[in-house]
Order: C-alpha cells, then structure tokens, then sequence
C-alpha cells in the first residue's frame, strides 16, 4: 500500500441490506471495519485475504469485520473496495465464499446470489418432464385452499379423494415457464438464478426466494411478471429504468463497480456517517432512474410525477444537492426548495441536513412558498399587508359579502373557489377580463352570472380592507407574483441594456434603479407541487431567469387534496418530452395495500400537473405485507369503541407503539369524539390530534382528518368513518344535477382524499364504518368485513386479526 493514499470503500445496496436486517452491535461494527478499512488496508486485524478472481479486473477477498462476524470484498482498482454482503457466527467464512457474484447485463451493477440459500426454499421438479404448456398460458399456482394451508373442512374446499381411489395429476408447472431464459435475462434477472427459478412452482417458494436479499432488479422483474404483468411492460415500467447508459461489459468490473446501481455510499462524509442509523437505505441509494433525475442536465424546466411513496421528495432533496455542487464557491443561497406547507418544509430542512450536513443546507433557502410569498409582500416598499385569515374566516366574510350585496345564489365555498383559481389564477383585475376568462373544468357561468359574482367579490375585497385590515394568503400570492414579475421584468430590461451597451457595469443606473436588479434564484426546486396555486407558480416562475435547470418540480395529481389545477405550460413553465419522467416503484407501502388503494382511484382522469392525463400505470410495490381489514359497526359509537380495543390489541399483543398508529377520521368533531372514547375506561388509549404543524405529542395514537394525513406516514393506519354520507360527504349530492362539473371535482377530490390517507400505511391497514360502507370502498369490503361489535366481548378482541 502507498501510504498517504486513502483507501476508498463504497457498500452496494445488497450489503446494505444485510446491514439493516441485522441487530444494532453488527451495524456499529460494519460501520467501524468501513471506516478502518479505509483508513488502513495493510491493517492486521482486518485479516483481508484474497478469495478468488471474479474475471477481468476483479479480485474478491474475504475481511473480518470483528471477532464473530465477516465481509466479502471486490476490489477492482487498487485502494478502491466495494462491500458485497456481511455475515455472522463460525459458518460466516463459508456463507461468503459461495456467493456467485456477476455483473448484471441490463443495470450494469454488481449483484450476488447465496445459491445454496435460494435451493434450500425450492423443490425439485418430478423427474417425469411436464409438456409444455400452450403458448400465452398463465403459470398455474396450486388451489388458493391448498396454498394457504386451510383444513379439510373449510366451506368451499374440495375434499382430497382417499389414495387408493386418487386419480393421476398432472406435475405443477413451474411459475416462470411461460418465459424463455434469454427473455428473463433480458428483462434483469440475474443469469446465475435461472436453474433455481425454473423449479419454483407455487408463491410460498417465490416468496421464500425473494426473502434471500435478491438483486432489486431481479427482485422487481419477478413480482412483475407473477403479479400479471406482461413483458413489454415489464421492460417498460421496470427494465428500462434500471437500464445501464452505456453498453455493459460483463468482465469490467471497475465500471460497474463505480456506477451508481453499485453504491448507497459514497466518499461524501455526510453520507458516510449516515452508515449505520436510522436514516433508511432508500433514502440514500436512489434507484436507478431517480439517480438520472437528479443529475440529468435539463435545457429548461423539469417535472418529476409518481404515486405515494414513489421517492419524488427523495429526488427533489438529491437535486438540490447536485445543484449545490454545481455552484461556484460563496456565501450566497442560489438555490430555492419550497413546497406547500411550513410542517413539511421544516421536514425537508432536516432531510437535506441529514444528506449533506450545513455545507449544504447554507446554500439552500428552504421555505413554504407562502412564508416566501408573505416575505416578500412585506419587504415590498410600499406595500400593506393585512392580517392573513384561515379558510374558516375566509367563508365567513363570503357569507357577510352575500349579505352585503343581496345575493345568495352561489354557496361561500364556491365563491372562494372562483376568487382563488379564477379571478386570481388568472389575474383577472377588472370585470372586462372575468367575463373573458377560461373556466376549464368549471362549467358553463353566463355572463349575468359572472357580473353577480363580480359584484361579489368588490364586496368581499371591500370588506377586506377593513378596518380592520385582513387578507388571505391566496391574495398574498397573487400580490408577490406581481412584484417579482416587475422586478425581473426590470432585471430583463437592465440586462438587455448592459448587452447593448457593451456590457459595461452601468452603476449608476444600477444604483438609480433602488433595488438589485438579478434574479432572486438560480434554482428553483418544488416538492408537492400539485398542491400550488396558479399565483405560486407566476411568483416561482419570476424568481428564475429561463434557462438549463430553472425549475424542477415533482409531485402527483392522484395526491391532490386542494383545488389548485393548473396548466403549466400556460404558466412559463415548459417541460415537453423527456423533461417530464414518472416514478412507479413505492417504497413505503406493502403490495397488498397498494392494491386497494390504487382502487380507490382507478377509473378517475387525472391530469398530469399540465395539459396531459397522468395515470398509475406500471406502479407497483416490492414489499409484501397484511391484506387490508375491513369492520362495519351499526353505529359511530360501536365503531369508535371497536378502534379503540383494535388499537389496544395491536398494542399490548403485538407490540406496536401507540406513536405508530393513527386513524384518519371524516371531520373535526370526530376528531374530538374519538379522543375522548379512547381516553375513557376501559380503553385507557394517550391519543393526541394531528394539528397544522403535524404530529407533536409523542407516545400517543394520533387522529386528524384525511387533509392532515399528507406528507406523513405509520407502521398502521386506521380509516374510520368510511360511511356513505361521510365519505364523500352527502352535502356534494347538491351539486349532482345542479353543478354536474362541480360535483365531479368534489368526487375526484374525495377519492383523492382517501387515497393519500391510505397510502400513509406500511405495514397495515384497517378501514372501517358505519351503517353502509362508502361506494369508493372496493365491492368485496362489505362481504369481507368482520362484525365490529365482536371486537367488544368481554375477553376481548377475537384471535386471528392478522395483526401480526
């Protein structure tokens, strides 16, 4: 070794694996041996030594991490490493030296497979050959009765005949033999599986194979193609998002050890550090085509969609670091992160620490856009800002404008509506452009109607200005979009002047100007972006010169719990072609989970943040997990009392801490009602309510309403309350013949609603209600769903709740 010369160490996300399913001691230790590694490779105690070659540049060793436990190495340059997998306990050497190690032919990454592992959880097939089944046919898994290990005597099984009069059988076809072994390995699996696969013939040996730490890839290919999903999908939704950006060269170790598929550290000490705690593993390896979002040089603006759990704020954080290290050295914060809510901005303040230490978060401002909007109001010379309302005052004051002026056709909520996404979305600041204004989506408005409503609002704008003075943060909005359009407006006429003069620094007429005339950011960078207003967006657009990497967005429409819909494109912000990428792989929520909440939606148009239509397709989940439950109670209160002893059993049985529980209820008042049930005997639950800023209370169920559940995720999420009438709520049947285009937002809204609620569920999710289950609830629920009040026995709740 030459001293001086640091050796580099990287852990691939195989390796990681094993990290993070092993106790606390072995992720110190692993943590320890990385960094003694590096800092010494000739270091004794590390007994490297050489295992065997891996083919062109690659040597693999064997390293003893401490006394009980070991690592296998790849060293494809000199000082340079990469830990491949860790074992422990005295068979740990022989364990790591059976690995069949390989470059994947499609990702380009390393990835390994414990052979003898993945054979111990297959049977071999009967010696007898099986035809091979028809071109197009389904693989046959065995009769779910058997599959699931049900008795004999379960209604509808069918009783095995007695072995003297069984009838012959025919060999179970294995799962995968439909696909031909250069069209698995076209589509990812990693080559060295394939003997093992084919004699995989029913879902608990698939299940049990997949449970072995497989390549992601790989592991992602399989679930596709056993869920249903054809080929050309696959390689669409899958394989082509893995897929390497140069040919792969399956002898270069040294390549595909240093491409990104291979790594989930790296050299950066932030990311270092993070090696071992409870920063999860998803939040630093980036799949393969959230790494090319982060880093891909756009010529302008970029948009990033994906459903729940898709890692969109995972890749926002990453860009703004790549942007970051793009910079020039400075004190100066070119970059904007923003999103909607300042919970959640508080949020991604802490991530990207978490990512990159103080070096990065210095040059970033991270902020709500209406704390920036708000700035930038009050910082306008001139400028009179009143004291902000919640939504609650805001239809109040619309109820006293009706007064005012003698109308009452329209409802507050509508004229709200109107003011915020018509009139101000459009910068509607007279009569003359209302009446000319587009209404998409909003139904047909005549022209008396339009005048009455104009009224309405000179009323309300009236009533604003007091005394005493008040505003609404849609009307801030809109305000600080018009001053930074007029400040870049300014900073454009200066630039095109100091180009046509030469470029010569024009101080004095810089200095006359009174303000600095350049855009306020280089970056803009906007997670939740489907929850912004058209004026956020006017403002974003006018704090970012146009050009390469301007603004960045990402977001989901499916996720939209607010009315804001806005068509980009209109708005100066461009993202044709390849500059608009969708995510479909989740990594919160369990397959079964998805499952049904992707039936929450399904059938819905929803748009794509644009002048397009975004759909779920391809999106789908590596996890698996409990099925959904589903209770029905008579009545609120036998509902509520059947939460309550649910929780305590997932509690006291399975171990569960109240803090990673929470039930998502329909309103306010029942907030209230179900704290109060849980608080009182026999029940004894520590609940506490999800408020603006979000979870504060810890130790204690948390309850809040479906619009608080955003942005936040639990081990088990409980939706109560899921009653026809309720969800949606009955008051949209109003609009069903009278406002037809009005009810269908309402309705899409709703779905909306409880889908972002039930995707904040990892592991577990429980829906019930009352009288009759909502219609967005999928048909089985009804017939699958247990008797809430059997859950109120005096012995408690009944076994089986497959809490577990």
């Amino acid at each position: 070794m030459s001293h001086g010369v640091r050796t580099q160490v990287t852990v691939t996300p195989q390796a990681n694996e094993d990290i993070r399913r092993l106790d606390a001691a072995t992720k110190n230790a692993v943590g320890d041996f990385v960094r003694r590694l590096r800092a010494d490779r000739s270091n004794r105690a590390l007994r490297l030594t050489f295992l065997r070659e891996a083919g062109g540049n690659g040597r693999l060793s064997l390293a003893a991490v401490d006394s009980s436990r070991m690592g296998l190495l790849l060293e494809t340059e000199e000082n340079r490493f990469s830990l491949l997998a860790v074992r422990t306990g005295p068979a740990a050497r022989d364990e790591l030296a059976r690995l069949t190690v390989e470059i994947n032919a499609v990702s380009g990454g390393v990835e390994l497979v414990d052979q003898s592992e993945v054979s111990a959880q297959v049977v071999a097939m009967p010696a007898r050959p099986e035809p091979d089944p028809e071109p197009g046919a389904a693989p046959q898994d065995p009769p779910a009765a058997e599959a699931a290990g049900s008795p004999p005597d379960v209604p509808g099984a069918v009783e095995a005949a007695p072995p003297s009069e069984a009838a012959p059988t025919a060999l179970p076809v294995p799962l995968f033999a439909r696909y031909g072994d250069e069209e698995l390995v076209g589509l990812g699996v990693i080559a060295s599986l394939l003997p093992a696969l084919r004699r995989i013939t029913d879902s608990r040996q698939l299940e049990a194979v997949l449970g072995h730490n497989l390549p992601g890839l790989t592991r992602e290919v399989l679930l596709a193609l056993h869920d249903g999903m054809e080929p050309s999908a696959v390689r669409t939704f899958v394989t082509d998002q893995w897929r390497a950006e140069e040919r792969v060269d399956p002898q270069d170790w040294a390549r595909a050890a240093r491409r990104p598929v291979s790594q989930v550290s790296t050299e950066d000490s932030a990311v270092l550090d993070a090696l071992g705690n409870s920063f999860e593993a998803w939040r630093l390896f980036l799949h393969p085509e959230q790494h090319r979002l982060a880093t891909t040089s756009f010529k302008g603006s970029a948009k990033v969609t994906g459903g729940p759990g898709t890692g969109k704020t995972v890749v926002a954080l990453h860009r703004v670091r790549h942007l970051v290290d793009r910079l020039s050295p400075g004190q100066t914060r070119p970059v904007l992160l923003t999103t909607y809510n300042t919970n959640l901005a508080a949020d991604l303040r802490e991530r990207l620490h978490r990512l990159g230490g103080e070096a990065l978060v210095r040059r970033v401002d991270v902020r709500s856009v209406d704390q920036l909007a708000r700035e930038v109001v009050e910082q306008h010379p001139g400028s009179v800002l009143g004291t902000p309302m919640v939504d609650e005052e805001a239809m109040t004051l619309w109820h006293r404008a009706c007064a005012e002026a003698g109308v009452f056709d329209y409802d507050a909520d509508f004229l709200d509506s109107e003011f915020k996404h018509v009139i101000l979305a459009q910068g509607c600041g007279t009569e003359r452009l209302y009446l000319r204004a587009e209404r998409r989506g909003r139904g047909v408005l005549q022209r008396a109607d339009r005048k009455r409503v104009w009224e309405l609002v000179e009323t309300y704008r009236a009533l604003l200005n007091g005394p005493p003075r008040r505003t609404t943060y849609a009307l801030i909005a809109d305000e600080a979009a018009r001053i930074e359009a007029r400040r870049m407006a300014k900073a454009l006429e200066q630039a095109r002047y100091k180009e046509e003069h030469g470029g010569l620094d024009l101080v004095h007429r810089e200095a006359g100007s009174g303000m600095w005339l350049k855009p306020r950011y280089r970056h803009v960078v906007v997670d939740e972006a489907q929850d912004l207003s058209a004026s956020h967006w006017r403002m974003l657009r006018a704090m970012t010169a146009p050009g390469p990497d301007d603004i960045f967005l990402v977001g989901d429409a499916h996720q939209r719990i607010y009315s804001h819909q806005v068509v980009l494109g209109r708005l100066g912000i461009s993202t044709p072609g390849r500059a608009s990428r969708r995510l479909t792989l989740n990594y919160r929520t369990t397959r079964e989970i998805l499952g049904s909440a992707h039936g929450l939606v399904h059938g819905e148009s929803f748009d794509d943040l644009d002048d397009g239509r975004d759909t779920l397709d391809g999106y789908r989940s590596v996890l698996t997990g409990l099925a959904p439950q589903y209770w029905r109670a008579p009545d609120w209160e036998t509902e509520m009392r059947a939460i309550a002893a649910l929780l305590k059993e997932r509690h006291e049985r399975y171990g569960t801490p109240y803090a990673a529980m929470a039930v998502s209820v329909p309103d306010k008042t029942a907030v209230t009602q179900l704290a109060y049930t849980l608080a009182c005997k026999p029940f004894q639950i520590p609940a506490s309510e999800i408020g603006r800023e979000g979870p504060r209370d810890v130790d204690t169920v948390h309850i809040g309403t479906m619009h608080r559940f955003k942005g936040l995720e639990f081990q088990r999420v409980f939706l109560a309350g899921v009653s026809e009438g309720l969800v949606p709520h009955q008051r949209i049947e109003a609009f069903r013949l009278s406002g037809p285009d009005r009810y269908r937002q309402e309705e899409q809204r709703a779905r909306s609603l409880l889908f972002v609620a039930a995707t904040r569920a990892r592991d577990e999710l429980i829906v019930t209600w009352h009288g009759r289950a909502s219609r967005y609830l999928p048909r089985h629920a009804d017939r699958d769903a247990g008797r809430a009040s059997s859950l109120l026995r005096e012995d408690g709740p009944p076994s089986g709740s497959n809490a577990a």
